[in-house]
């Protein structure tokens, strides 16, 4: 027996095969601008954006 499809992440509908795992462009284009507009965060500590450049005059 075939494990049944995963819903669209976005609205939770059945997801379509053209836009897998999504089941329309307009949810494609959701999780985009959700990634975009930072929407989504990866656990962890803070970034030190000053540390970031630092690193080159120590070469």
């Amino acid at each position: 027996m075939p494990n049944a499809p995963k819903p669209c992440p976005v609205c939770g509908k059945p997801p379509s095969t053209e836009h897998t795992p999504f089941c329309s462009r307009g949810c494609k284009d959701r999780d985009l601008l959700k990634w975009l507009g930072e929407g989504y965060r990866i656990p962890g500590p803070p970034a030190d954006q000053d540390g970031l450049d630092s690193d080159e005059g120590d070469r």
